[in-house]
């Protein structure tokens, strides 16, 4: 199996690099590794006490936060370092100001792993959710390092679980302690025999949180909405914004905020097609009477949503799934998705608490808000069962924190 990985990763490599001659991403993701293990061994400072978090991307990225900043709090005398799998992770991550080295993670060979713990020689690794590399986990064990797994969630339809998935399940196998969000996911590891094992939570849910407690006002947006009912649509896509269409002439003093996952030039004038006489917020003055407001800007969704009367959540008609419902619900919002919802607990788990909808047709869509805007008392139920549920599930960070404390994995100023 080891051999069919090493050809896995070497296959991977190769199909990336002829992808990158014309997609963007796989470019980056290319062109990010040139290099990388000499500029990690040029960065990282002689007697430096490192802790290092992976994350494959910018919403495992999320999860992570939350515990770097507390590491912060308890431990600064350890620099945070993070690797990332995919471009739109790092290019997140290498602007936040909390990590002191954010790399991409070197391709998965057992020289660049060995190379990468040499020169870090980290203290404590975490790995938050998923995105298991073999040969790094191995060098990590093989220095005695402690290695936790943060916020993961496991599925009995996952390789890890099958008769053929030895090799996964022995990755697994590598780390100290796994935190996991739900009771279910603990029993699927203890059906396998890996008993260290707790459950934690999700780290997303003291992530919103913390996001929601210090936001800022956006002023324009205010103006913008003027009492209206609102609905902020975020990290729409094309089906999204075709269904949400549909909304346009059911209410004339209904408003319509939709900020899109792509603000490319080409996405934004396919939305403004759909949505005649929309606003740009690029260009929103103080006299705009715009019925909808198209977000062409990155960084601001998460405090948008404070500013609605029901929110919707793209993702649900692509094959990937929907978005951070979380980031709507923290702010006491009924949450509107797709279809495509189910492997994620907390769009599961809002719809039986009534903080959330699923709509398959713009008619299923315009009834949902139309009950929900006509119908004082339901929406009040429905907004206070998001809320209430965000705030029930917070706690994980703690819990991860309280562990590595008791038992001392790293040491104190």
């Amino acid at each position: 199996m080891l051999l069919l990985y090493n050809l896995f990763i070497w296959l991977t490599r190769v199909g990336i690099g002829i992808a990158s001659l014309w997609n963007g991403k796989a470019r980056q993701w290319t062109k990010g590794r040139i290099g990388g293990v000499k500029e990690i061994t040029t960065s990282i400072r002689a007697g430096e006490k490192i802790i290092w978090m992976h994350c494959a991307s910018a919403g495992e990225f999320e999860q992570g936060k939350p515990v770097i900043e507390e590491l912060k709090k308890n431990y600064d005398d350890h620099k945070i370092l993070v690797t990332f799998f995919s471009p739109s992770g790092y290019s997140i991550g290498k602007n936040y100001k909390q990590a002191d080295y954010v790399f991409y993670l070197p391709i998965d060979t057992p020289k660049n792993a060995k190379r990468f713990i040499q020169n870090v020689q980290p203290t404590l690794v975490i790995f938050v959710k998923y995105d298991f590399w073999y040969h790094h986990l191995k060098a990590v064990i093989d220095r005695k390092i402690p290695l936790l797994l943060i916020s993961s969630i496991f599925r009995n339809n996952q390789v890890f679980f099958k008769w053929y998935g030895g090799f996964n399940r022995k990755m697994l196998k590598l780390f100290s302690w796994l935190f996991v969000q739900d009771e279910a996911s603990k029993d699927l590891l203890l059906s396998i025999n890996i008993k260290n094992c707790s459950v934690s939570g999700d780290t997303r849910f003291d992530r919103v949180a913390s996001i929601a407690a210090v936001a800022e006002p956006i002023l324009q947006i205010e103006k913008f909405k003027q009492g209206a009912q609102v609905m902020v649509a975020g990290s729409t896509w094309p089906d999204d914004e075709q269904i949400l269409s549909s909304l346009l002439h059911f209410n004339k003093e209904f408003k319509l905020i939709i900020a899109p996952h792509e603000i490319d030039v080409s996405h934004i004038e396919k939305i403004r097609s759909l949505f005649p006489g929309a606003a740009l917020f690029s260009g929103l003055n103080e006299t705009n009477d715009s019925q909808v407001l198209i977000i062409d800007n990155i960084g601001m969704l998460s405090r948008l949503y404070q500013y609605a009367t029901v929110t919707y959540i793209g993702g649900g008609f692509n094959k990937s799934g929907i978005h951070n419902t979380l980031e709507a619900a923290v702010w006491s919002k009924p949450v509107i998705f797709g279809p495509n919802y189910q492997k994620f607990k907390e769009a599961r788990e809002l719809i039986e608490e009534g903080g959330a909808f699923s709509i398959s047709t713009a008619v299923e869509l315009k009834e949902v808000v139309l009950n929900l805007l006509t119908q004082k008392e339901r929406l009040i139920e429905s907004s206070m069962a998001a809320g209430l549920y965000v705030q029930q599930h917070r706690g994980a960070t703690k819990k991860i924190i309280s562990y590595i404390q008791e038992n001392r994995l790293l040491t104190t100023p």
